[in-house]
C-alpha cells in the first residue's frame, strides 16, 4: 500500500516514514503523489479537526490513502496555548517561523517559575482512506518548557522542550530515541495498530 503523507514538513514525514515502514508501506510526499500545491487551511478548533480535514483533502487530490496530522504544544501556564495555533503562534510563515513561535513562547512565559512550565506535546494522526473510512489515533508527550533554546536536532518547540524522566530538549536528542518516545511516535504506533486490523479485515 502506498500512503501519502499531506505534511510539507520533511522533519514529520521521515518520522511517519520510520514509524510505519515497518508494515511494509511507501510512504510518499504529497509532492511525489502530484499534489505539491495543496494548501488546506488548518481552521479546526482541535487537533482532530485538522488532521482529519487535511487527510481527506489530500486524499481526494491523490486517490490514495492519505496520512497527516495535527500537532502542538500546550503550556499549562498558557491555558493551554498555543496549541492548534503552534505552527502560526507568532504570525510568521516560512523558513523563520520556528525561531519566531519559540521567541513569543518565551517571551509569554519569561514570568512563569519553573515547577509551573510544564506542558505536553500532543499529536492526533488521521488515514483517510479511499474506501470511505478514516482511523485515527492521538498521542501526548509530557514535559516541560525551558528558558532558552537547546539543541540543533529537532524542528518547531523541540529546542524548548524537556520530555519527563530525561535531561535534554527533543532537539538534543538522537531521532531513534525521540522517535521512541514522542507524540507523534505514540500517535502513529496507535494508528499502526488500527491499520493492522484493517487490513486483516480488508
Amino acid at each position: 500500500m502506498i500512503v501519502v503523507t499531506a505534511t510539507g514538513n520533511a522533519g514529520k514525514a521521515a518520522e511517519m516514514a520510520a514509524i510505519l515502514g515497518g508494515l511494509g508501506l511507501r510512504v510518499m510526499t504529497r509532492g511525489e503523489a502530484g499534489a505539491p500545491d495543496l494548501e488546506v487551511e488548518e481552521d479546526g478548533d482541535s487537533f482532530e479537526a485538522n488532521a482529519l480535514k487535511k487527510a481527506l483533502a489530500v486524499m481526494r487530490a491523490c486517490g490514495r490513502p492519505s496520512l497527516a496530522d495535527d500537532s502542538g504544544l500546550e503550556a499549562d501556564a498558557l491555558a493551554g496555548a498555543p496549541g492548534v495555533l503552534s505552527a502560526r503562534f507568532a504570525g510568521v510563515s516560512g523558513a523563520g517561523a520556528d525561531a519566531a513561535n519559540n521567541r513569543r513562547l518565551l517571551e509569554l512565559m519569561s514570568g512563569v517559575p519553573d515547577e509551573k512550565r510544564t506542558g505536553r506535546f500532543v499529536c492526533v494522526v488521521t488515514l483517510a482512506l479511499p474506501d470511505g473510512r478514516t482511523l485515527s489515533a492521538r498521542g501526548e508527550c509530557e514535559g516541560r518548557i525551558g528558558r532558552a533554546a537547546a539543541g540543533s536536532n529537532g524542528f518547531g518547540y523541540d529546542p524548548l522542550f524537556t520530555p519527563a524522566g530525561f535531561g535534554s530538549t527533543f532537539a538534543e536528542l538522537p531521532a531513534e530515541t525521540k522517535n521512541a518516545i514522542s507524540h507523534r511516535s505514540k500517535a502513529l504506533l496507535r494508528l499502526k495498530d488500527l491499520l493492522v486490523q484493517y487490513l486483516i479485515h480488508f
